[in-house]
């Protein structure tokens, strides 16, 4: 069953979003339910001449030919309020927004809005729970789709699905979880519309949370044991980057491995094939890809050939 943009009954779909998670998930949907209303952030000026920077739902947007609507405040959006009370969705589906939802939008749809959640709830409510999860070294997470209310990520949960982990990167889990999020809006919207499915309450003694990501996270030590500080650059690629310093000069780490090597942390114990491989409290780090602070992306053989890094040498 294909759901159209009218939804059930007449009721359309909306849908708010900004991020390349909701962009994502955007696509995945639109080929088998338009919406009929889509609202991202507008433009913002940044980077090198203050251009007009869009957000990824409007890039998406633009390259599939869905109108879009800007609105910074969709609280005080006069004329999407005047819409919401004309025409009704069925749902308002809220993805990767960065606005909070107020009343009427909770409540004035049939089936509320819901909200496409890259964990399993209870579980890393907030705004990282990738990350977090990655970081933490959970072998697997998955995603859920619920529905909002007023605090945050704590509304009854219609559908999740698990999806191993693996050894992806932060970047790479959220790709895969917003395609699987996509496609449980699609059989959630069916469902509800078949009446063969019901929201269930999360279980409030489960909770936990998943804070943003703050930038002296992002700092690697190699007084660490390896899996922490292999989960950390999993969990900071591509945002923001786990690092090191060697004297001040600060190094990413993008790609990074668990060697069968052990030695004094920080130290170059030896080569994996041309990789270099550095100890920590307990096992070693295989450094696979690299960027040096005002260079590019290499990896890690290049970086040490450059270096002319040896066994014995410190990473300080």
């Amino acid at each position: 069953m294909t759901v159209g943009a009218s939804g059930a009954g007449g009721h359309p779909l909306w849908f708010f979003g900004t991020g390349a998670f909701a962009a994502r998930c955007l696509e995945v949907i639109h080929d088998e339910t338009p919406f009929s209303v889509v609202v991202t952030s507008p433009p913002a000026r940044g980077g090198r001449g203050l251009k007009l920077i869009h957000s990824p739902v409007e890039e998406t947007c633009g390259r599939l030919g869905i109108p879009v609507r800007h609105s910074s405040a969709v609280g005080d959006d006069g004329e999407l309020l005047s819409l919401l009370k004309e025409a009704p969705p069925l749902a308002i589906l809220v993805v990767d927004f960065g606005q909070k939802i107020p009343e009427p939008y909770l409540s004035a749809p049939l089936e509320g809005c819901l909200n496409i959640h890259p964990s399993l709830l209870p579980r890393y409510r907030g705004a990282a729970p990738v990350q977090r999860a990655l970081m933490n070294g959970d072998p697997v997470t998955g995603v859920s789709l619920f529905r909002l209310v007023e605090e945050m990520d704590a509304g009854p949960v219609l559908l999740q699905e698990e999806f191993a982990a693996g050894e992806l990167s932060a970047g790479e889990l959220l790709e895969a979880l917003a395609e699987i999020g996509g496609k449980l809006f699609l059989l959630g919207v069916k469902c509800l519309i078949e009446g063969s499915c019901a929201f269930k309450e999360q279980d409030s003694e489960s909770v936990s949370y998943a804070p943003k990501i703050e930038k002296n996270e992002a700092e690697i030590f190699w007084d660490q044991p390896a899996t922490n500080v292999v989960n950390r650059v999993r969990a900071l690629n591509p945002s923001p980057g786990a690092f090191f310093f060697m004297g001040k000069k600060r190094v990413k780490i993008w790609g990074a491995r668990l060697s069968g090597m052990a030695g004094a942390s920080g130290e170059i114990i030896g080569f994996d094939g041309d990789l270099p491989v550095a100890g920590t409290a307990e096992g070693a780090v295989v450094l696979v890809s690299v960027q040096p602070e005002g260079g590019r992306r290499i990896s890690g053989a290049e970086w040490a050939r450059g270096l002319r890094l040896e066994k014995g040498d410190f990473l300080r």
